[in-house]
């Protein structure tokens, strides 16, 4: 995916550092030597955001790296609307010592190339060739944190919400319920962006044929 145009391939300082799922990507020491050395950063589906190699990329993210992240948390290769969002990533948005710029990217193709049930509901062992991608970069989104978490905080005081496995208070005083409102305002803004990325590519495409 990052070989097209206009993506850094040689220079390991611009590569992206990227959440791999730890259930696919690292399954045995042999994968996870080798997903490592492609600075993929294991993570447990289900595990929460508070997990452990979240810290690990809110380090990278310190460091001014590039992150990828794919923000539907599972693999899917149906033609419809993008799924609701999980809040890993607007956790790591918010975590963040410096707000980082968030660059949205949708593609579509893929599930040609590596097809979930293509022989006896398999995968096939190597990628098929000879299929249309697309790859839509939408523009930069920036994000007012100050202004966000005073409006998460407003929209909370009516919420009785349980605590179970959140921190009680965030580093800017926001206890759960205020960090969920912000988690969400944050994952619906990135939402609606792809899903109107998605719109076009699948216009793009058929535009194409």
């Amino acid at each position: 995916m990052w070989g097209f145009e206009g993506f850094p391939l040689f220079d390991t300082k611009l590569a992206r550092w990227v959440l791999a799922a730890e259930d696919i990507c690292f399954k045995n020491a042999l994968l996870s030597y080798f997903f490592r050395l492609g600075k993929c950063i294991p993570i447990t589906r289900g595990a929460g955001i508070y997990q452990e190699h979240m810290n690990e990329a809110l380090d990278r993210l310190s460091d001014g790296a590039w992150l990828h992240t794919f923000p539907e948390g599972k693999v899917s290769q149906e033609d419809g609307p993008i799924r609701r969002l999980k809040w890993g990533t607007a956790s790591l948005i918010v975590r963040a010592p410096v707000t980082p710029i968030v660059l949205p990217i949708v593609h579509h193709g893929f599930e040609e190339v590596m097809p979930e049930k293509f022989l006896g509901g398999r995968r096939p062992p190597f990628p098929l060739f000879n299929k249309n991608i697309s790859i839509v970069v939408g523009e930069p989104i920036e994000f007012n944190l100050p202004k966000m978490r005073q409006t998460a905080i407003s929209m909370s005081r009516n919420l009785s919400l349980s605590t179970a496995g959140w921190h009680s208070a965030s580093p800017n005083g926001m206890d759960e319920g205020a960090q969920r409102c912000l988690y969400a305002t944050i994952s619906e803004q990135i939402q609606t962006v792809m899903e109107s990325l998605r719109s076009f590519s699948k216009s793009f495409m058929k535009s194409k044929v």
